[in-house]
């Protein structure tokens, strides 16, 4: 069965992703093999974000969220054949419960990049890839596809002193704290009111759903990319 896993890591790298494997505790019942992907954004679109998103920006960030679902679904169609089972995550999602909107997905996809060892997190709750910062966009595939690999030790957040993601928040939704494994989103960043000004200010621009402010102008996003 490894020999499928590196199959469809080849198949995934070809697509301009990077990889990696983890073993969750929390992953589902039976499917305890994690794959994840980060997809890079074009650096030509993200730097026209001045002071909330552009309408660029926006079908962007929808059009590799389809890409990276499209990916985990070749992926676990592969797996399938092989006769193991496989459940992606989608990319983008967000849960309902009682009829109201809760700010979360299925799965944290930045859990499991962290655990693959991707990278690590920052002040402003994104997943900061080790090459490209926060511009990217992950996704999460979970099988029963045996992988073992010893266990990585979570990278400590990178952000020191930097405040360039706190002061550009137009929302004030990063509070400043330094993300550790295991923190609570609640204790770094205020969904909520990211959320709601977003709503407030950019429904002229895919309906208040993005604004990548923060992203935008982290250091970590600016560094000389490397080849994966």
């Amino acid at each position: 069965m490894q020999a499928v896993l590196r199959e469809i890591e080849k198949m995934l790298r070809e697509t301009g992703a990077d990889v990696g494997f983890s073993r969750p505790d929390d992953a589902p019942e039976g499917l305890g093999t994690a794959i994840t992907i980060a997809v890079p954004l074009l650096d030509a679109v993200v730097d026209e974000i001045d002071g909330g998103p552009t309408h660029t920006y926006f079908h962007h960030y929808r059009t590799v969220n389809a890409f990276i679902d499209q990916a985990l679904l070749r992926a676990a169609l592969m797996l399938q054949r092989e006769g193991c089972r496989a459940l992606p995550i989608p990319a983008s999602q967000t849960l309902y419960e009682g009829g109201k909107r809760t700010h979360v997905g299925r799965y944290p996809h930045k859990k499991a990049a962290v655990l693959a060892g991707l990278g690590t997190c920052g002040k402003n709750s994104l997943f900061l890839h080790r090459v490209f910062g926060p511009r990217v966009r992950l996704g999460t595939l979970f099988t029963d596809c045996p992988f073992e690999e010893a266990a990585q030790e979570p990278p400590a957040c990178a952000c020191g002193n930097c405040r360039a993601c706190v002061d550009a928040c137009p929302a004030g939704a990063i509070l400043g704290g330094q993300w550790r494994p295991g923190i609570e989103r609640e204790e770094i960043f205020d969904a909520g009111r990211c959320n709601d000004y977003m709503r407030a200010h950019f429904m002229h621009i895919g309906r208040g759903a993005v604004c990548g402010v923060c992203m935008r102008v982290c250091p970590a996003g600016k560094r000389l990319k490397g080849a994966l």
